[in-house]
């Protein structure tokens, strides 16, 4: 397995993983507990890190943003709703000035009133390096998140007014990702964020209530949340860490937690036997490998690019997982809406990939290789290391050498913050990185826009070219929603015919559940919401 991967020194044992699931006691019904796939709880302090799943776990539910997600429904796609802001507008003569109203009567689990005073003070925590209030590492986790916004100021207690660098259609889904924390906790707790990390104050519909990194989190309802629709019907939400898929099917089959992200594939059918739930759903995901474009990188040449994304067996790949998994087409799923008509067609075909690497200058004799940055698990990663192992076979057929430096999920993330040139980034020439696709600006620009290289953004393989940065533009500056989409299926066409990511497969999400576990509807989104969740007194 893996010959050339290098020793994960941060794995824990499976035996090691299941003790730490015993310390975690057990509470009376209406309580739910979820084995993540992350090593650690979530950043508490407001902008979490661990990817989506940080977000997922730790940020929409101890927060809420000024725009939130609608989570409501299993059938359609998720799009944006109001959150602490009631309604946004642009200015008719000036696209760069936007104005959200905010909603009044919303309180911190501390207490304290939500005014556009702790909206300005949250951004500065971010993005203005003098205030009291930044924080480095919340930085690290927002700045690119919001790299639009040029000037924000309070207008009135309820009004905040947010400049742009340029007219930028895509502001609210990057504001989407800013979670409100509270001034005045953090003023109370001594102007610590780690004193506030422990007892932390958002707006959202759980407040924290025990923080053991590494352990376990514990949350219950704010039953004075402003959205009365949402306050949890459970007494008690808890997160426990289990990066290893089999330690979480084994935790979930000895009644250690209730809930699993990403069980192991070759444990649905037995888990389904034993009565447990599986539930999947379609969702903007993908798991691809980003590439390096700097100078050196032998994916500067497109026939490398293309050769290798046709020697995969997707669908090989797909009965590995289970069936829970979708072949990528391209870099958007098929049938997306941007999806658009791309004429390279992503498919299994090892004798032309054969045919582009030798007309790129590869043989026996001078085998393409290369090295990837993966996790061993992680938010979103599916299962890495089977995953990447057969690709690897799959490479290999075709006379391609890869090797494998792996990382702790949050040391992932922080080489894809830093870059390719960087020396964290260890000589890596791509890293496996799964994406949260479900908007404009997260889906594609922020990966491949010119002046988004380190550290301005996440264009991690420093790619650039400005027919690219045209049509990102273009989406920029088309506030008609029809309109806009005709421009991203472009976006979409050009990523997939100039073959500017190893596009993969597309995750469904899976989750294995105890049969107790009920009203969870699963939304077609990076997030999910427990508020509707209850738990049944009988049954497993």
């Amino acid at each position: 397995m893996l010959p050339r991967l290098k020793a994960f020194g941060v794995r824990a044992t499976l035996a090691g993983v299941l003790a730490l699931c015993a310390s975690v006691p057990s509470f009376a019904q209406g309580t739910l507990r979820i084995g993540m796939t992350a090593s650690d709880i979530p950043l508490t302090t407001g902008q979490t890190d661990n990817g989506g799943e940080g977000m997922r776990f730790m940020g929409y539910t101890v927060y809420d943003g000024l725009i939130n997600w609608d989570l409501s429904s299993a059938e359609l796609a998720s799009d944006l709703v109001p959150g602490l802001a009631t309604r946004w507008t642009t200015d008719p003569s000036d696209k760069t000035k936007w104005t959200f109203k905010l909603r009044s009567g919303v309180k911190f689990h501390d207490g304290s009133d939500f005014t556009a005073d702790a909206v300005v003070w949250n951004l500065d925590k971010l993005l203005k390096a003098d205030a009291p209030q930044y924080d480095p590492r919340q930085s690290a986790q927002g700045k690119t998140r919001i790299p639009a916004v040029a000037s924000y100021k309070a207008v009135d207690p309820m009004t905040v007014e947010i400049v742009t660098k340029a007219p930028d259609a895509t502001l609210p889904y990057q504001i989407a990702w800013i979670m409100m924390s509270s001034p005045a906790q953090w003023e109370t707790l001594g102007k610590s964020w780690d004193a506030f990390a422990r007892q932390p104050s958002g707006t959202g519909p759980w407040k924290l209530t025990l923080f053991a990194p590494r352990e376990r989190a514990e949350m219950v309802p704010f039953k004075a949340y402003w959205d009365k629709d949402r306050v949890p019907k459970l007494d008690k939400l808890v997160l426990v860490p289990l990066p290893e898929a089999n330690a979480r099917v084994a935790a979930l089959r000895s009644g250690q937690v209730d809930w699993i992200e990403a069980p192991a594939p070759d444990a649905v059918a037995s888990l389904k036997g034993a009565g447990f739930t599986i539930v999947t759903n379609a969702y903007p995901h993908n798991w691809t490998w980003h590439l390096s474009r700097v100078e050196g990188s032998p994916w500067n040449d497109i026939r490398v690019r293309k050769a290798v994304n046709l020697a995969i067996d997707r669908d090989g790949l797909k009965e590995l997982l289970g069936g829970l998994a979708i072949p990528a087409k391209g870099f958007m799923p098929p049938g997306h809406q941007w999806f658009g008509h791309p004429t390279f067609d992503v498919k299994y075909d090892p004798e032309a990939a054969k045919k582009l690497l030798a007309e790129a200058g590869y043989s026996k004799a001078k085998p393409l290789t290369f090295k990837v940055a993966i996790s061993a698990s992680g938010s979103g990663q599916m299962q890495p290391l089977p995953m990447n192992e057969f690709v690897q076979q799959s490479l290999a057929e075709v006379g391609v050498q890869v090797d494998y430096e792996v990382v702790e999920w949050n040391t992932l993330i922080n080489i894809w913050r830093a870059g390719a040139k960087a020396d964290i980034s260890r000589g890596v020439s791509a890293i496996n990185y799964s994406y949260f696709i479900q908007d404009p600006f997260t889906g594609f620009i922020r990966h491949l826009q010119s002046n988004f290289a380190p550290p301005n953004g996440t264009n991690w393989g420093f790619y650039s070219d400005p027919a690219m940065d045209r049509l990102f533009d273009g989406i920029r500056n088309t506030f008609d929603k029809a309109e806009q989409i005709k421009v991203l299926e472009k976006v979409q066409e050009k990523f997939v015919d100039d073959a500017l990511f190893i596009m993969i497969t597309h995750d469904v999400n899976p989750r294995a559940m105890s049969p107790k576990v009920k009203g969870f509807v699963q939304a077609q989104n990076w997030f999910q919401d427990f508020s509707k969740i209850t738990m049944a007194t009988a049954g497993r």
